[in-house]
């Protein structure tokens, strides 16, 4: 056991206490106990009772170089002693966030060259929707306001990164969506799609943007907003008809498209964007996460020549006290060299990513598994317990996902739990034998939970 902390249940006993954990109920945790994650190391943690975790969700979906990367730790201390702090408003600026912006405008797709700096995903689609309908009303538009999301997207989880969300549960909470928000079917074959064909489905899913736009008016649309791949909603991966027919409809009824790359970016999908790895013309791009690989908080809002060349027109009447942090950006900065001289990026798409979909398609053959999917290093498990028919399980949904979850776990393994979708995104150093344990792992885990499932009566 770990010496260097107090005993687990003090901590857990001052945690139920003191602390609001986030989607969590409290009472249940509290009786429960959370487990305390103490120390990490390239893609395992250990909890305060010793036990190895191989980390399959990258912390939340953010540590993309690995844990323990002590150069980022290094780089921190250096700039937290020459400037901790200052602010980029009042005219002024300082080196790291001019160089941070500078290499985000080399590394992102053509015509990036414009960086709005947040403290989170749920920050930068804040920013993003302010941007948007500003951008239109700067060209004298101001009734194009309303963005159309997706249902089950995630945003983020402040008011307004809540209500472009599709999620109910997040809705029901506090008011949501707020107004001029308006959410349209996701592209979840699987789920959704019965029998048809998936790319046929896709091109069906795409046209209800086309349906909603004219439903609404386009001349009151601002803005379409989606996730390459949807991350928290299961990791659903849309047909390759889907993303053309978007941006068709986008550009022909004059609308911006905003890219949600705050879990696809920084090489997860084998390239520095999944806008570049699956054709997307996106005018902005939200990104965060594995722009620091979680080590401290950071957000950048991505904004194309042809939407920031009208912003600059106007005084920019919006910011954070810790846009673009001295600190945040010179870790930021350090964490993409790294991704960019180890070849982290060539290295998802011509290795790890092809062995990752290789090893994953073989839990395909579990009895409670409808489907394996992936796409470069996100991956999802379709639990049923009719694989044939991709029947539901009986009971609530999501409750056999818990029990899959916690067995895994049980074995070692941190892999999410999205209603009964099981989902992975580990960091971009995972080795072909880490994955390999990570296979090995989720296979004792379903292993297990068969017999689980069957005594809890729901199969």
């Amino acid at each position: 056991m770990l010496t260097n902390h107090p005993p687990t249940e003090q901590m857990q006993a001052l945690d139920a206490a003191h602390h609001m954990h986030p989607f969590t109920k409290g009472q249940e945790l509290g009786a429960k106990g959370a487990r305390v994650i103490t120390r990490a190391d390239g893609v395992f943690v250990w909890d305060s009772e010793g036990e190895q975790i191989l980390d399959a969700m990258a912390g939340l979906w953010c540590v993309n170089i690995g844990y323990g990367r002590h150069e980022l730790a290094s780089v921190a201390e250096r700039q937290m002693r020459e400037l901790p702090y200052y602010n980029t408003f009042f005219q002024t600026t300082h080196p790291p966030v001019v160089a941070l912006a500078a290499r985000l405008a080399e590394i992102a797709p053509e015509g990036f060259n414009q960086v709005f700096f947040n403290g989170s995903g749920s920050d930068a689609n804040d920013t993003n929707l302010r941007l948007a309908r500003h951008y239109w009303a700067t060209l004298g538009k101001p009734q194009k306001t309303v963005v159309i999301a997706r249902k089950n997207a995630y945003h983020g989880s402040t008011m307004a990164a809540a209500s472009l969300g599709g999620m109910k549960p997040m809705h029901a909470q506090g008011g949501l969506p707020i107004a001029d928000i308006v959410h349209i079917d996701q592209p979840y074959w699987y789920g959704e799609g019965g029998e048809s064909d998936p790319e046929a489905f896709g091109l069906e899913r795409a046209r209800l943007l086309e349906a909603k736009i004219l439903e609404l008016g386009a001349d009151r649309v601002a803005a379409f907003i989606a996730e390459p791949i949807q991350g928290a909603g299961g990791v659903i991966i849309p047909a390759e008809s889907y993303w053309p027919e978007i941006q068709r409809i986008c550009k022909e009824h004059n609308i911006l498209l905003i890219a949600d790359e705050v879990i696809t970016g920084y090489g997860r999908t084998g390239e520095w964007f999944a806008c570049e790895s699956m054709n997307i013309d996106a005018d902005i791009m939200t990104t965060a996460k594995g722009l620091s690989s979680g080590y401290i908080p950071i957000g950048a809002s991505l904004y194309h020549d042809r939407v920031a060349e009208v912003l600059a027109t106007t005084e920019l009447a919006h910011g954070y006290t810790y846009s673009g942090h001295p600190v945040a950006c010179a870790v930021a900065l350090e964490n993409l060299r790294i991704i960019d001289e180890e070849g982290m990026i060539p290295r998802v798409r011509d290795d790890i990513a092809p062995y990752l979909a290789s090893r994953w398609a073989t839990l395909g053959d579990h009895a409670l598994i409808g489907e394996t999917r992936s796409r470069g290093l996100l991956g999802a498990l379709e639990l049923s317990p009719n694989p044939a028919t991709r029947a539901p399980f009986a009971g609530e949904r999501g409750a056999a996902g818990a029990i899959v979850r916690d067995h895994c776990l049980s074995h070692g393994l941190m892999m999410r739990a999205v209603g009964d979708t099981m989902i992975v995104s580990p960091p971009l150093v995972i080795s072909h034998s880490e994955i390999d344990l990570l296979v090995e792992r989720a296979r004792q885990g379903l292993d297990d939970a068969l017999a689980s499932l069957h005594t809890a009566g729901l199969l």
